[in-house]
């Protein structure tokens, strides 16, 4: 494998004042329900690639990407107006989007501090949003005739609480986890887009039984909210992008990861600003299958610090 360390001066200043700027938003083109749990209906939407747009590379289908919102497995929606300009610009590009309901296990959790009773509750609402994301997927993969979707060609994506569940998912998937004995034997999703997220382990520091689809992790360095390195007791390990890619490192497994110089969180909310990398992962490591070690870091004081990222920390979120 061939690896990448590079520092990147990026000019992005015309492309906030674009985000400043209203954006006509644009509607899925179909809504299904997936499935009912707990009382709550999971319903997923669909968009297809803008008309017009290439859906192919080199004779390949673009993969689908299936996305998972953020919001601390508390709050947010499958059609949350932050995400539409994002949807706008990858069915652009020629991809179809599925973006999921999940339960969000935090909804009702009160209490303050990183203390058992929070672990146990954060542990029960990572694994609530892995079997919807599942599940969404068997409904999918159930249905992919009539959706015109290639079960064999889904890119998880999510960011925040979106992101740690694509991460956890795939993560059981290569060990063989409960959770993962819903998909069909020998399924896996084509690739995996992270966007500030992490993965939860009670077995110490994570580690992939078998070879993980080809990821890419984008990440603060300086994130307070979603580990980018790890937080870690005795077995108990929330581990970060940093610290999750030393396994891809150790075994030579295929990613791409941008550590974004002394940034937060706020990373998980600027998905729409990093398509190129985003677009040249999946046509390169997802669609070509080329292997790659690609580690990025970017140094780009350019991109804004919101006041909530700012001030945020991970007991404040969760």
């Amino acid at each position: 494998m061939k690896k990448f360390i590079l520092i990147y001066a990026l000019a992005f200043s015309s492309v906030f004042n674009s985000l400043a700027q209203e954006k006509e938003r644009i509607e899925p083109d179909a809504t299904y329900l997936y499935a009912e749990k707990d009382n709550s209906l999971l319903y997923l939407d669909i968009y297809e690639p803008s008309d017009g747009s290439a859906e192919s590379v080199d004779g390949a289908d673009r993969p689908t990407i299936l996305f998972m919102f953020g919001g601390g497995f508390k709050s947010g929606s499958r059609d949350d107006a932050y995400f539409n300009n994002w949807f706008r610009l990858v069915t652009e590009a020629g991809y179809r989007i599925v973006s999921i309901d999940y339960r969000l296990g935090l909804s009702d959790f009160s209490g303050a501090g990183i203390n058992r009773k929070f672990i146990n509750a954060l542990d029960a609402a990572i694994d609530l949003a892995v079997e919807d994301l599942f599940s969404a997927t068997n409904f999918i993969i159930d249905n992919s005739e009539a959706l015109g979707i290639d079960p064999d060609n889904i890119v998880i994506s999510g960011s925040s609480a979106g992101a740690i569940s694509v991460l956890q998912g795939e993560w059981e998937i290569c060990n063989s986890m409960d959770n993962a004995k819903v998909l069909p034997e020998g399924f896996n999703y084509a690739g995996v887009m992270s966007f500030s997220g992490a993965v939860f382990s009670r077995k110490g520091a994570v580690r992939y039984a078998k070879e993980p689809c080809p990821t890419a992790f984008f990440h603060g360095t300086a994130d307070r909210i979603v580990p980018y390195g790890k937080i870690q007791f005795l077995n108990l390990c929330f581990s970060g992008s940093s610290e999750t890619v030393k396994d891809f490192k150790r075994h030579s497994f295929n990613y791409a990861i941008y550590r974004f110089k002394d940034h937060g969180h706020e990373i998980s909310a600027f998905m729409e600003l990093f398509t190129k990398e985003e677009f040249e992962f999946i046509e390169n490591c997802v669609i070509k299958k080329l292997p790659a070690a690609t580690d990025v870091t970017v140094d780009n004081p350019d991109i804004p610090f919101p006041d909530w990222a700012k001030g945020g920390d991970f007991k404040s979120l969760y």
